[in-house]
Protein backbone atom coordinates (compact mmCIF):
# COMPACT_ATOMS: atom_id res chain seq x y z
CA UNK A 1 0.00 0.00 0.00
CA UNK A 2 1.36 3.58 -1.14
CA UNK A 3 0.85 6.16 0.87
CA UNK A 4 -0.29 9.02 -0.50
CA UNK A 5 1.07 12.96 -0.25
CA UNK A 6 -1.21 15.38 1.19
CA UNK A 7 -0.49 19.44 0.32
CA UNK A 8 -3.07 21.82 1.82
CA UNK A 9 -2.81 25.82 1.18
CA UNK A 10 -4.82 28.74 1.07
CA UNK A 11 -4.97 32.29 1.30
CA UNK A 12 -3.93 34.66 3.61
CA UNK A 13 -6.94 35.73 5.43
CA UNK A 14 -8.34 31.99 4.98
CA UNK A 15 -11.33 32.37 2.98
CA UNK A 16 -10.28 30.36 0.36
CA UNK A 17 -8.56 26.75 1.27
CA UNK A 18 -7.53 23.91 -0.85
CA UNK A 19 -5.92 20.90 -0.69
CA UNK A 20 -3.62 18.51 -3.53
CA UNK A 21 -3.29 15.17 -2.90
CA UNK A 22 -0.37 12.99 -4.55
CA UNK A 23 2.59 14.75 -6.33
CA UNK A 24 2.90 18.47 -7.35
CA UNK A 25 5.06 18.27 -10.58
CA UNK A 26 6.81 20.84 -12.35
CA UNK A 27 7.79 22.89 -9.90
CA UNK A 28 9.25 26.38 -11.16
CA UNK A 29 9.70 30.06 -10.92
CA UNK A 30 7.79 31.79 -13.74
CA UNK A 31 9.59 35.03 -14.72
CA UNK A 32 7.16 35.94 -17.56
CA UNK A 33 5.57 39.28 -17.55
CA UNK A 34 2.16 38.26 -17.58
CA UNK A 35 3.08 35.92 -13.90
CA UNK A 36 5.19 39.01 -12.60
CA UNK A 37 2.17 41.23 -12.79
CA UNK A 38 -0.52 38.09 -11.50
CA UNK A 39 1.91 37.64 -8.21
CA UNK A 40 2.70 41.55 -7.91
CA UNK A 41 6.39 40.34 -7.74
CA UNK A 42 9.24 39.84 -9.99
CA UNK A 43 8.25 35.53 -10.01
CA UNK A 44 5.43 33.55 -9.44
CA UNK A 45 6.27 29.97 -8.07
CA UNK A 46 4.33 27.35 -9.27
CA UNK A 47 3.50 23.63 -9.28
CA UNK A 48 1.31 21.27 -11.50
CA UNK A 49 -1.71 19.77 -9.41
CA UNK A 50 -3.43 16.65 -11.50
CA UNK A 51 -7.27 18.19 -11.63
CA UNK A 52 -8.79 14.99 -10.05
CA UNK A 53 -7.18 15.08 -6.52
CA UNK A 54 -7.17 18.81 -6.28
CA UNK A 55 -10.38 20.03 -4.34
CA UNK A 56 -11.62 22.87 -2.14
CA UNK A 57 -11.80 22.82 1.12
CA UNK A 58 -12.98 26.29 1.83
CA UNK A 59 -14.91 29.13 -0.05
CA UNK A 60 -14.41 29.87 -3.61
CA UNK A 61 -11.85 31.79 -5.65
CA UNK A 62 -12.01 34.77 -7.98
CA UNK A 63 -10.99 34.24 -11.08
CA UNK A 64 -9.10 36.91 -13.91
CA UNK A 65 -9.62 35.68 -17.55
CA UNK A 66 -5.54 36.61 -18.07
CA UNK A 67 -5.51 35.45 -21.83
CA UNK A 68 -7.78 33.40 -24.00
CA UNK A 69 -6.67 30.05 -22.47
CA UNK A 70 -5.76 31.00 -19.23
CA UNK A 71 -7.23 32.40 -16.08
CA UNK A 72 -6.19 33.10 -12.81
CA UNK A 73 -7.32 32.59 -9.23
CA UNK A 74 -7.01 34.53 -6.26
CA UNK A 75 -9.13 35.29 -2.94
CA UNK A 76 -11.60 38.36 -3.60
CA UNK A 77 -10.88 39.16 0.10
CA UNK A 78 -7.37 39.49 0.72
CA UNK A 79 -6.07 39.29 -3.14
CA UNK A 80 -3.80 36.47 -2.34
CA UNK A 81 -2.74 34.76 -6.01
CA UNK A 82 -3.56 31.28 -5.81
CA UNK A 83 -4.11 29.13 -9.30
CA UNK A 84 -2.97 29.64 -12.51
CA UNK A 85 -5.29 27.35 -15.10
CA UNK A 86 -4.61 26.71 -18.05
CA UNK A 87 -8.14 25.75 -19.02
CA UNK A 88 -7.25 22.86 -21.90
CA UNK A 89 -4.54 21.19 -19.11
CA UNK A 90 -4.85 18.18 -17.01
CA UNK A 91 -3.92 19.87 -13.97
CA UNK A 92 -4.00 23.58 -12.29
CA UNK A 93 -1.31 24.92 -11.22
CA UNK A 94 -0.66 26.34 -7.69
CA UNK A 95 1.25 28.78 -6.49
CA UNK A 96 3.70 27.53 -4.25
CA UNK A 97 3.99 30.22 -1.36
CA UNK A 98 0.26 29.77 -0.91
CA UNK A 99 1.27 25.93 0.79
CA UNK A 100 0.78 25.54 4.26
CA UNK A 101 4.25 24.65 3.86
CA UNK A 102 5.89 26.09 0.75
CA UNK A 103 9.75 24.62 1.80
CA UNK A 104 8.17 20.96 0.71
CA UNK A 105 8.56 21.53 -2.92
CA UNK A 106 11.60 22.72 -4.31
CA UNK A 107 11.53 24.95 -7.63
CA UNK A 108 13.80 22.29 -9.97
CA UNK A 109 13.18 24.85 -13.30
CA UNK A 110 12.59 28.23 -14.34
CA UNK A 111 10.02 29.65 -17.15
CA UNK A 112 9.50 32.79 -18.61
CA UNK A 113 13.02 33.82 -18.73
CA UNK A 114 13.24 36.15 -21.07
CA UNK A 115 11.17 38.53 -18.91
CA UNK A 116 13.85 37.80 -15.60
CA UNK A 117 14.96 40.74 -14.37
CA UNK A 118 18.50 41.38 -15.08
CA UNK A 119 19.47 41.92 -11.72
CA UNK A 120 17.61 38.96 -10.24
CA UNK A 121 20.95 37.31 -10.12
CA UNK A 122 22.38 39.36 -7.55
CA UNK A 123 19.63 38.44 -4.93
CA UNK A 124 22.11 36.38 -3.01
CA UNK A 125 24.43 39.13 -2.69
CA UNK A 126 22.24 41.71 -0.74
CA UNK A 127 22.68 42.35 2.28
CA UNK A 128 19.60 40.60 4.97
CA UNK A 129 17.83 41.14 7.91
CA UNK A 130 15.20 39.09 10.50
CA UNK A 131 11.47 40.75 10.58
CA UNK A 132 12.30 42.37 13.67
CA UNK A 133 15.68 43.59 13.33
CA UNK A 134 16.43 47.62 12.95
CA UNK A 135 15.07 50.58 15.08
CA UNK A 136 11.62 49.64 15.66
CA UNK A 137 11.42 46.10 13.85
CA UNK A 138 11.08 44.25 17.47
CA UNK A 139 8.87 46.59 18.92
CA UNK A 140 6.32 46.01 14.99
CA UNK A 141 6.91 42.65 15.17
CA UNK A 142 5.68 42.56 18.55
CA UNK A 143 2.63 44.20 17.78
CA UNK A 144 2.24 42.69 14.31
CA UNK A 145 2.17 39.22 16.30
CA UNK A 146 -0.53 40.34 18.36
CA UNK A 147 -2.62 41.71 15.99
CA UNK A 148 -1.95 39.07 13.57
CA UNK A 149 -5.17 38.07 11.10
CA UNK A 150 -2.93 36.38 8.88
CA UNK A 151 -4.59 32.66 8.63
CA UNK A 152 -2.64 29.97 10.48
CA UNK A 153 -0.52 27.62 8.22
CA UNK A 154 -2.86 24.51 8.51
CA UNK A 155 -6.85 23.45 8.34
CA UNK A 156 -8.89 24.81 10.70
CA UNK A 157 -12.77 23.97 11.07
CA UNK A 158 -13.79 27.62 11.08
CA UNK A 159 -11.58 31.34 10.29
CA UNK A 160 -11.50 33.58 11.78
CA UNK A 161 -11.92 32.50 15.30
CA UNK A 162 -15.19 34.09 17.31
CA UNK A 163 -12.36 36.51 18.94
CA UNK A 164 -11.18 38.67 16.06
CA UNK A 165 -13.20 40.92 14.24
Amino acid sequence: MSISRIYTGGCQCGAVRYRVEGTLGDPHLCHCRMCQKAAGNYFLPLANAPRDRFSMTRGEAGWFQSSEIVRRGFCRDCGTPLFYDALAADHINVTLGSLDDPDDVRPIAQAGVESRLVWFVQLAKLPESESDEGEFGEARHIVVRASNRQHPDYDTDHWPPEDIP
